[in-house]
């Protein structure tokens, strides 16, 4: 299937490994253009090499106030055109209520929370019709996942203006989707499985819960994305789609 990806131009946000990297990578070999960013320039350097001539990396952090209009401008002057974004970021620090500090909280609240808002926003002004906006959230916007307490309280206040935003542009023709990973073989994931002592114990305990039997694959979440982000999901928006291998038993 012909996805209409083409010559289109997307921001991948956290694109220098993990899920946003995965997911640039699928938008590239579909012939989309991007731009791929990250807070470190020279794996933001690294990743854009690998992706190969449809990629131009530009280091940025999203918690600083002026990175959305940049990245949005560097799109139009690298490739003559913005058509959408996905707002991928490293995921919180694991603890529980106890132990995440204020500061934890604060620098998260303005990276995974309000740096994505302002990204969204501004993309939502420069966006056309056909645009789209996309999130990567995680599997705690529908059940929270123990030792992950930051996670469970931004992630699903995101997707509650994700909604909020698809019913506000929806008239205007724009998108806005969400995506919903699980255990998902990342070194995040990884880091995860270690803090609990036994990672190998971890992921087989944890690959006993999901219906599929295994943790899912970066590429797999990353052909998700780039169906979701694509002309070919014209008529899905307001969607949060876990890919997860079955593990949230909700409709």
């Amino acid at each position: 299937m012909d996805l209409g990806l083409k010559d289109r131009a997307y921001l991948v946000t956290g694109g220098t490994r993990g899920l946003g990297l995965a997911t640039a990578r699928e938008l590239v070999n579909d012939g989309a253009r991007v731009i791929v960013t990250g807070r470190d320039g020279e794996s933001v350097a690294a990743a854009a090499a690998e992706l190969g001539a449809g990629a131009v990396g530009v280091a940025a952090d999203n918690a600083d106030p002026d990175t959305p209009g940049r990245l949005v401008d560097a799109a139009v002057t690298h490739f003559g055109r913005f058509d959408g974004v996905l707002v991928s970021v490293g995921g919180p620090p694991a603890g529980t209520t106890e132990s995440v500090t204020d500061e934890q909280w604060q620098r998260a609240f303005d990276s995974v929370f309000l740096g994505a808002v302002r990204l969204a926003r501004t993309a939502a002004s420069r966006l056309g019709e056909g645009g789209v906006i996309g999130f990567v959230l995680s599997g705690s916007v529908a059940e929270p996942i123990p030792g992950l307490t930051v996670s469970n309280g931004l992630r699903p206040g995101l997707a509650g203006f994700a909604k909020s935003l698809s019913l506000e542009l929806g008239p205007r023709g724009i998108r806005v989707v969400g995506l919903l990973p699980s255990r998902v073989d990342t070194d995040r994931v990884r880091e995860l499985d270690a803090l609990s002592g036994d990672a190998d114990a971890a992921r087989e305990r944890q690959c006993a819960a999901i219906p599929l039997g295994r943790y899912g694959t970066p590429e797999e979440f990353g052909r998700a994305a780039a169906f979701l982000l694509s002309p070919a999901a014209s008529y899905l928006t307001g969607t949060m789609l876990p890919v997860d291998g079955g593990a949230q038993h909700r409709f």
